[in-house]
């Protein structure tokens, strides 16, 4: 068996449930689950309806490089979505079967295990794919803590020894960032760029909460389009993945891409002929239709828009929380209210309230003798309107209680 098998901590939620094993919630309060990032809101009709649709595409192999209408509407969706003045589908797009398993699949393509002190850097908190994809790639990960003090949650590229960047091979960078919803300035990519170019690594770039911000006129500032404004249109160096998970609340599609340098996504294709993850034709028809169309984008926005607006005054006294750049989760410090830890807070919440919530510690690990997720948890507005609002006057109740 792969040695490293025994290296990967168990799993944020397998966490959770241990910390809650004895609690028995209050009978009388329906649960809330606001723990796990599943968006909740109602899928587009017209998805499942184009599914229908094209179920004789079950009849056909596909290929692993996806369909040239799938390719053609993602290049096209990057291109108005980033303002960049052109992206080839067929050297610079690639779909996926979700995020997740490309994120994962990346550093196996990647990293050169065999390098001494391989190297990948990850924000912390961070997504737990990035932990576990060094460690099965051989490689070590080095966490960059993201905290209130450094840049407002941002990356302080320069806490990083010049050792350590020498051996990096690959950096996965969160923007909008899961936890934070931080976003990365230009200015913060230029800086990463000129790293990426000094020290050869590459740059996955998950960019999965992109679409779920609150200004229609000003949407995030994306990787590919921090390269093209920086003059790196050949996105060098550079590989960005996206989702229709949480754009178009499709988790269960499994459906993604990556997309950027043309030379990295030549050898990530050849990687995935033999991965063996080829998109089911039927779900690639589906998602060309949810690329193509922005305003079930724009309704989703606007709902987590006044879920956040709404619950930002109900729960700012007791936790602090301020809206996000982008996304939809609330980064709250539970010190603000009691002096009690992060799991502390959770397990009384859930046995007393019935409300789940993801203690911050879990999200994150020890780094320079800090871990940056402590006394924090992450809230995620993910169900309906009326249930994140119950759900936030139950945790101002028990804040006030503390």
């Amino acid at each position: 068996m792969n040695p490293n098998l025994s290296r990967l901590h168990p799993y944020p939620f397998e966490k959770l449930r241990r910390l809650f094993e004895g609690v028995t919630p209050p009978a009388g309060l329906k649960p809330i689950r606001l723990s796990i990032g599943e968006p909740q809101h109602a899928t587009p009709d017209f998805i499942p309806r184009v599914l229908m649709e094209n179920l004789g595409g079950l009849s056909a192999y596909p290929a692993t490089q996806g369909t040239e209408a799938l390719r053609e509407a993602i290049a096209a969706w990057l291109m108005r979505r980033y303002r960049l003045p052109a992206v080839d589908p067929a050297t610079q797009v690639l779909p996926v079967t979700g995020s997740r398993e490309a994120l994962f699949a990346f550093a196996q393509c990647v990293i050169d295990g065999g390098r001494p002190n391989a190297r990948v850097l990850a924000p912390n908190p961070f997504y737990q794919i990035y932990e576990g994809a060094a460690l099965l790639a051989g490689a070590e990960p080095v966490f960059l803590n993201n905290t209130a003090e450094a840049a407002r949650f941002g990356p302080n590229f320069d806490s990083v020894p010049e050792a350590v960047w020498r051996d990096t091979q690959l950096i996965y960078v969160c923007s909008p960032g899961n936890p934070t919803g931080r976003v990365l300035s230009l200015e913060e990519w230029a800086d990463l760029f000129e790293r990426a170019d000094r020290h050869g690594f590459v740059i996955a770039a998950d960019e999965c909460y992109s679409e779920i911000y609150f200004d229609e006129a000003a949407p995030p500032l994306g990787a590919l389009e921090a390269a093209h404004r920086l003059g790196r249109s050949d996105f060098r160096n550079l590989v960005s993945f996206s989702s229709l998970s949480k754009r178009s609340n499709v988790p269960g599609l499994r459906s993604g891409f990556v997309a950027g340098d043309a030379a990295v996504l030549k050898q990530f294709l050849r990687y995935r002929t033999y991965h063996g993850c080829a998109m089911s034709p039927v779900v690639q028809a589906a998602s060309v239709a949810a690329w193509n169309d922005e305003a079930h984008v724009r309704e989703n926005r606007r709902l987590y828009r006044e879920k956040l607006e709404r619950i930002e005054p109900i729960l700012a006294p007791g936790l602090g929380v301020q809206r996000p750049d982008a996304g939809f989760y609330f980064w709250a410090n539970v010190g603000k209210c009691a002096p009690i830890t992060d799991t502390e807070f959770a397990r009384r919440l859930q046995a007393e309230y019935n409300v789940t919530v993801l203690p911050g510690s879990f999200l994150a690990r020890a780094a320079g003798g800090v871990n940056p997720g402590e006394n924090y948890v992450r809230i995620a507005l993910v169900a309906e309107p009326g249930e994140c609002l119950e759900a936030a006057e139950r945790i101002a109740a028990f804040c006030q209680r503390l």
